[in-house]
């Protein structure tokens, strides 16, 4: 069992913290080995020793830039023993990147300690305050003992932190003893002494993990037509339909043709056709899709064509319809009259966000229907814009299949603080798609994570409000009343051992599963408010 012991979590807030060194003249990127006025050279190990994707600078906003990532191996600072830093990087130009986040190699390592940055804006060569890493993220993968963690391509690393497009990079990691983990950190770093410690006279110090890297992504640019990300949600319509007597759960069947546990079944859909298109839907983008994602695009053919950027909302008599189409036989004649199940919410597709198709796993795995969803944060800041959120999910798509070696992005969805809704893990937004969100409980579950940071900060209404909506709409495609319980299975984890049968709220936030602070204590309260508004979109 991979066990994530409880220690200190660092937060993506930025940190007031006194800086420790003078920040670097701007240097030219277009060479390895360039000058800053300084007259300190850039280290050619340090720019990039290793390259996943299309690199190079980029010469101004373009549409279908390919993203890249840049990986620099953390070394001994031997002149920041002031602020107790053992390990990290000292103030270097790097190519273009706007997320990043410290990986090592073995993924059931925890890392006893606290990771900072701070980045150099390319925009106006101004340096950031020093901002904390969320420390603790693996626990957000698969199951122990699936073959998405058994690969042998799974890593160890931090939560993904947003700073926007950068130039410039400083790394700092900072030791500290073993120590409880508070229920929820300190959000700047004044109010507590958790991770200041380290250095001589600091007591016994956690030894760190193995390998440790900077990973710099750079999320690239979608398509011309790329969906608008910071739009305003469209109105729903037919919120809160009363509903008939309380509907059974549906069988051992979540979806068209679903694969059943035990044994991951995987669905490689390569080269599948749409469906005819729908009226009122969005044309899809034009131009040559590649195999991969006319795959991915297929797998949501019972719903929109293939090529469509976004899924439309319904109103809840459409969506009613839509159940008994994609359910078929499998709903009694009462259900078919009367289902609980929220208006199917608008979903910007992966083809929307500008997934680059070629990064996961081609096949699909599919878990065998959805009793619960777990709420996640991202843990990656709040400093974005709506309109950036499809680049930030570029991002993390990039982070977890190229830096953490899993097969795809680890949520099912995400939710942008416009409360605008994503297609997350391909295979299909109203199929039983298995995740890697909430280690030990990915099966038969779906993971909803909203961008940001919450630990501190109150999401927003809008938010919450999609979160309500999806839970709505997803969980009522199989049966399940939001304000009750279910019995779920660990696969294994710190808070539950594998095989143990556990009673869990069927909507629960990521700590209700696995000792952690994810989805952050603002969110984690409002996990009740979405559960009542879910029961009243699906008319409960």
């Amino acid at each position: 069992m991979r066990g994530i012991l409880a220690s200190s979590i660092g937060v993506t807030c930025a940190a007031a913290l006194a800086l420790p060194l003078a920040p670097p003249a701007a240097a030219s990127v277009s060479s390895v080995s360039s000058v800053s006025s300084a007259g300190t050279p850039a280290p050619v190990a340090d720019v990039a020793t290793r390259t996943v994707g299309t690199a190079g600078a980029r010469t101004g906003a373009r549409a279908d830039v390919p993203g890249s990532t840049q990986s620099l191996p953390l070394r001994p600072l031997t002149r920041d023993r002031a602020s107790g830093a053992v390990l990290g990087l000292t103030p270097r130009t790097v190519r273009t990147f706007s997320l990043l986040g410290v990986v090592w190699e073995d993924p059931s390592v925890d890392l006893h300690g606290r990771v900072q940055v701070r980045t150099r804006a390319a925009s106006t060569g101004d340096w950031t305050d020093w901002q904390d890493v969320e420390t603790h993220y693996t626990q957000h993968g698969a199951d122990p003992d699936s073959s998405e963690a058994a690969s042998g391509k799974a890593r160890g690393a931090t939560a993904p932190l947003w700073v926007g497009e950068s130039d410039g990079v400083e790394v700092r990691v900072l030791p500290e003893p073993d120590a409880g983990e508070p229920e929820d950190v300190d959000p700047v770093g004044t109010g507590s002494d958790e991770g200041a410690s380290g250095g001589e006279g600091a007591g016994e110090v956690s030894t760190l993990p193995a390998g440790m890297r900077l990973d710099l992504v750079d999320p690239g640019e979608a398509e011309p037509g790329e969906s608008a990300g910071g739009a305003e949600p469209q109105a729903e319509l037919g919120e809160s339909e009363g509903g008939a007597e309380p509907q059974a759960e549906l069988g051992e069947s979540g979806g068209p043709e679903p694969q059943a546990e035990p044994g991951e079944s995987a669905e490689g859909a390569e080269g599948a056709e749409g469906a005819e298109p729908a009226e009122g839907v969005e044309v899809p983008r034009t131009g040559v899709m590649t195999a991969a994602a006319k795959a991915a695009s297929a797998a949501n053919s019972a719903l929109v064509p293939l090529g469509a950027t976004e899924i439309p909302s319904l109103t809840a008599e459409e969506t009613r319809e839509e159940l008994v189409a994609l359910r078929g036989t499998g709903l009694t004649e009462q259900q078919q009259a009367k289902p609980y199940i929220g208006p199917r919410p608008s979903i910007v597709t992966r083809r929307g966000w500008g997934a680059d198709e070629s990064l996961r796993e081609k096949s699909f795995v599919y878990t065998s229907k959805v009793k619960a969803a777990f709420v996640h944060h991202t843990a990656s800041g709040n400093s974005y814009s709506c309109s950036q959120a499809p680049s930030l999910i570029r991002g993390f798509y990039r982070y977890h299949t190229k830096s953490l070696g899993w097969r795809d992005i680890g949520y099912n969805f995400l939710v942008d603080k416009c409360g605008r809704i994503y297609e997350g893990r391909a295979g299909g937004v109203a199929k039983p798609v298995k995740g890697a969100h909430t280690m030990g409980f990915n099966s038969k579950t779906t993971g909803i994570a909203v961008i940001g940071s919450y630990g501190s900060k109150k999401p927003s209404s809008k938010a919450v409000k999609a979160v309500a909506r999806l839970t709505a709409w997803k969980l009522g495609l199989h049966g399940m009343n939001p304000k009750k319980k279910t019995s779920l299975t660990s696969g294994g984890g710190n808070l539950y051992a594998k095989g143990k049968k556990v009673k869990m709220k069927v909507i629960s936030g990521h700590r209700d599963g696995f000792n952690t602070s994810c989805p952050g204590g603002k969110l984690h309260k409002k996990l009740g408010s979405v559960r009542s508004k879910a029961a009243g979109y699906q008319g409960r």
